[in-house]
């Protein structure tokens, strides 16, 4: 099943020419491309998730508009971050200086350096993160897997994830099938588990963590 893109794209291809028909041929290429990235990335699939990447990138630099390519970059950056890989957005950078204000907000968002002033400038699941106000039942009722995923790795970035929270977003890549993010998320629920001496729990998610990456 395809996945949807989530909260980063949802206004992002469509919304722009929706109303003018014919859909132009860019935007029909680069939605396409960039769905199958997000798949291809959350399963772990390497070589089709940089093709995928590229073609969408591709096709919306012919349009030569700045915040489209941002948020296409900004969609690579927050799958990172949804499954932990914590690491400047270097994509995004170079387009800093002529991206609008919700894309820059977003980035640093993303990086844990978004002021609680500039939390409106952030689409509505994430608002509560940056006011300090999500825990695990906000973040879990928030209905696009995506966007859950990502609000529970930026928490974790500020060192705000309780393991109520690390359980939703294991849920919820388990839920989905996106083994990238599961992977990562076990990890940090194995991690846990050996601090506090959990020896049997540590085993069993040892078990489970080989099970997923296909060693067992």
């Amino acid at each position: 099943m395809r996945r949807k893109t989530g909260l980063v794209l949802a206004a992002l291809l469509l919304a722009s020419c929706a109303s003018k028909p014919p859909t132009p041929d860019w935007q029909m290429s680069a939605h396409g491309a960039l769905d199958r990235y997000v798949d291809a990335f959350m399963t772990g699939n390497a070589r089709v998730e940089l093709a995928e990447f590229n073609q969408a990138r591709s096709a919306l630099a012919r349009t030569g508009d700045v915040a489209l390519v941002a948020r296409v970059e900004l969609t690579r950056c927050a799958l990172r971050v949804a499954s932990l890989a914590f690491e400047p957005c270097a994509g995004f950078e170079p387009l800093r200086v002529d991206a609008p204000p919700a894309e820059r907000a977003y980035a640093d968002y993303l990086s844990g350096r978004l002021a609680a002033a500039d939390a409106a400038l952030l689409p509505a699941p994430h608002r509560p993160v940056v006011a300090g106000q999500a825990g695990a039942a906000s973040v879990r009722a928030v209905v696009d897997p995506l966007a859950r995923l990502i609000a529970a790795g930026v928490l974790l970035l500020a060192g705000r994830a309780s393991p109520e929270l690390v359980q939703v977003a294991v849920d919820t890549a388990a839920a989905q099938g996106w083994r990238r993010p599961l992977l990562a998320w076990l990890g940090v629920q194995l991690r846990g588990a050996e601090q506090a001496g959990a020896t049997e729990e540590a085993l069993r998610l040892k078990r489970r963590i080989a099970l997923v990456a296909g060693e067992s």
